[in-house]
């Protein structure tokens, strides 16, 4: 579209058709009678619900576009009532209102004249006198009526705030007529309330509504938001003096009035400060919880069912054709006798031939076994590995998204004589609280994981927490087996958990492995190969599918090396035209690779979740997307949840592995270059694992062993007497 002028004007004329109109996105093309304009003007924008008769008076500019000619695109608009009485026929036939077709527009404006709109508003009860118009149809047409009243009165009251009406739409779906009245109250509710609105949009918001800087509710909202920042960043607190310097940065004040907003804060119980930690309460409540619901746990003894325990590894070991090691055996010893137990050890240390040694012996005796994983991916896997059913733990614990809970908790709690979790590692501590408070005391809980991984997305340090407290059995699973170390992928992984340099093999001498390290030193080069390798080189030698099979995985989100500059370039390689629509900067085409960035509850897809998008509705703005065996149907209000998928950060592909895995590595990533994030990221790859980047940026990654620690008491709590 190329503008004809870049003059910002104002037109005002009456809606004689709407052509075009999306309920979802706003998006609206209408023809509008102007007074000098023989033809009438064609105007584009987000028309919140126009109507044919309506009078608006537009803000915006005159474009040319190539395909439609010239158009009057809309930056605001403002609605204003029908001035004639043929426009108002003409709006109330349009089918704005159920119940009024054009028969009983015409009928209402015979009676009332340019009154009518007055006497629907403010007179309902008159509208019986009209002919054929009886109690049940006046009731639909004031409740229709006052309806799309509230709708258009908060997308005006939000547009003339500076909210976008993408992000208007949002809102009202939130709070619906409540709207106007939350935003006046508290703005800052919209930061923690609408996905895609963040702290400095509300800031911006409540400046509008004259919210002084120094305002008590602005400082508490900021202590809120900093919190929940770092609660995003792996922190279940943080110490109250450094809370306050961030806050007061942020927000440009005193740190004193920091300090006062801590204390209101507390005193509402909206925080928990735990000596001179400060938690937000449902953290504080979740580690506390967690803690003493194991603590109690291990406090019950396990029924004894009477196994012979060397008899029955030797029965699975016959059933097998297999030779447990000293480790699984012990493993198995600790897994039908303990109450509580952990699992950990890496690739290839035999954590799935243990599980399923103990489920196979438990199940002849008849005990009633359930499986769970944090994520899909994970949950297919345990059940593939297995041959047993295993769920989500948000399935397990039966998530309602009406009510927002679980169903399975304390007073229903789950039925069964064992739980095994695996991929331990990814549970939060929100998530392992809500868990452990659905395991009713006869029930015993093994956690399967790899505590060498990253920590949870969400905050906490679960798994890493239960092993260091000492409270509880540990089984470490060290021993690479024969087969497992025929794989360079293992051997190198396991390198550097121990610190030392994966061994590096130079794809250019013929022979095929399964690990490589490509040397590149600028960033330009490490892009331009990654490019070449996905699209061409791998596909050519190994026939791996670059749309399917290969993942580009980052360490980080942002800069020329990251996961959404990759994304795009690797798009516009791989899948570069087609029907599409736009979110914000982010184009998405039919056959895209995307991935889920939040827990949607409704549509019961969650952060990580990668999938393939079938179609798309270009006028409807609605993208349907294949996550494994489901259809996703997402509306234009939901699509900021949506990035492309064919790259994604390391912390995001925790669960899931990767027929293929390629990761750049620079020393633009430095703040991110750790030994758990390279080892996570190498254990992703089943197939093939290739690594493109400079030696440095690989030595910085593997000497680095601490990373970002997190704050948490978890393994406090536990090691209490």
């Amino acid at each position: 579209m190329n503008s004809a002028t870049q003059t910002i004007e104002t037109i005002e004329g009456a809606v004689e058709r709407v052509l075009f109109s999306s309920a979802e996105s706003a998006f609206a093309v209408v023809k509008v009678a102007v007074s000098g304009r023989h033809d009438g003007v064609i105007a584009v924008g987000r028309l919140v619900g126009v109507q044919p008769g309506e009078n608006l008076r537009l803000c915006g500019q005159f474009v040319v576009d190539k395909r439609w000619g010239q158009q009057f695109k809309v930056e605001s608009y403002l609605a204003v009532e029908p001035a004639t009485l043929d426009g108002i026929e003409k709006y109330l036939g349009s089918g704005l209102v159920p119940g009024i077709g054009e028969v009983f527009a015409k009928r209402l404006v015979q009676k009332f004249g340019m009154a009518t709109l007055e006497v629907i508003e403010h007179h309902p009860e008159r509208l019986r006198e009209v002919e054929g118009v009886g109690e049940v149809r006046r009731q639909r047409i004031v409740g229709a009526w006052r309806e799309q009243r509230a709708i258009k009165d908060v997308m005006l009251f939000l547009q003339s705030h500076r909210v976008s009406t993408h992000l208007a739409l949002k809102i009202f779906k939130r709070y619906r007529e409540q709207a106007i009245a939350v935003v006046k109250e508290n703005p800052y509710r919209l930061a923690f309330d609408v996905f895609g609105i963040g702290f400095q949009t509300a800031d911006r918001i409540a400046a509008d509504l004259g919210v002084a800087r120094d305002a008590p509710g602005r400082v508490q909202a900021g202590v809120m938001h900093v919190l929940a920042e770092l609660a995003e960043e792996g922190h279940l607190y943080f110490p109250r003096e450094e809370l306050a310097i961030k806050v007061a940065t942020l927000l440009e004040i005193d740190a004193g009035l920091v300090a006062d907003a801590l204390r209101a804060l507390v005193q509402m119980r909206e925080l928990e400060a735990d000596g001179e930690a400060i938690y937000l309460k449902s953290l504080h409540a979740a580690e506390v919880g967690m803690a003493e619901l194991i603590r109690a746990l291990l406090g019950h003894s396990r029924r004894d069912l009477g196994i012979d325990v060397a008899r029955a590894i030797a029965w699975y070991e016959t059933q097998k054709n297999i030779e447990l090691a000293p480790q699984q055996k012990l493993a198995v010893e600790h897994g039908i006798a303990d109450k509580v137990l952990v699992i950990t050890g890496g690739p290839g240390t035999g954590k799935t031939t243990l599980v399923n040694a103990i489920l196979r012996i438990l199940e002849r005796k008849g005990q009633r076994i359930l499986l769970s994983a944090p994520t899909g991916r994970a949950a297919k896997r345990l059940q593939e590995t297995t041959g047993c059913e295993a769920k989500t733990i948000h399935r397990l614990l039966e998530f309602n998204p009406q009510s927002n809970a679980f169903e399975r908790d304390r007073d229903h709690p789950l039925d069964g004589d064992l739980l095994v979790v695996d991929e331990s590692s990814m549970i939060d501590m929100t998530l392992g609280y809500h868990l452990m408070k659905a395991v009713p005391p006869s029930m015993s809980v093994i956690f399967v994981g790899d505590v060498d991984q990253l920590p949870s997305v969400g905050p906490g340090n679960v798994l890493g927490n239960l092993i260091a407290s000492s409270a509880l059995p540990v089984v470490r699973l060290q021993e690479i087996f024969r087969q497992a170390a025929a794989s360079r992928i293992v051997t190198n992984a396991h390198r550097v958990k121990c610190g030392e340099l994966p061994e590096t093999h130079d794809p250019s001498d013929g022979t095929v492995s399964d690990f490589y390290f490509i040397a590149r030193q600028e960033p330009e080069a490490i892009v331009s190969t990654l490019m070449e390798l996905v699209t061409e080189r791998v596909p050519r030698r190994f026939g791996f599918d670059p749309m399917a099979d290969i993942q580009v995985l980052s360490p980080m989100q942002r800069g020329p090396l990251g996961a959404a500059a990759l994304n795009q370039a690797l798009q516009a390689r791989l899948n570069p035209s087609g029907t599409q629509v736009s979110s914000g900067n982010r184009q998405f085409r039919v056959s895209d690779r995307v991935m889920q960035t939040r827990n949607n509850y409704e549509l019961e897809v969650y952060n990580g979740d990668l999938g393939r998008i079938e179609a798309i509705d270009e006028a409807e703005r609605r993208v349907a997307v294949r996550f494994d065996d489901r259809l996703v149907h997402f509306e234009s209000a939901d699509l900021d949840e949506l990035v492309l998928g064919y790259a994604t950060t390391i912390h995001k592909s925790q669960g899931s592995e990767y027929p293929c895995v390629i990761v750049p590595l620079h020393t633009q990533h430095f703040v991110m270059l750790a030994r758990n994030l390279l080892y996570t990221a190498l254990t992703r790859g089943k197939k093939l694992v290739l690594l493109v980047g400079s030696e440095r940026a690989l030595k910085l990654a593997v000497q680095n062993v601490r990373g970002v620690e997190r704050l948490t008491r978890l393994k406090a709590r536990l090691s209490l007497s």
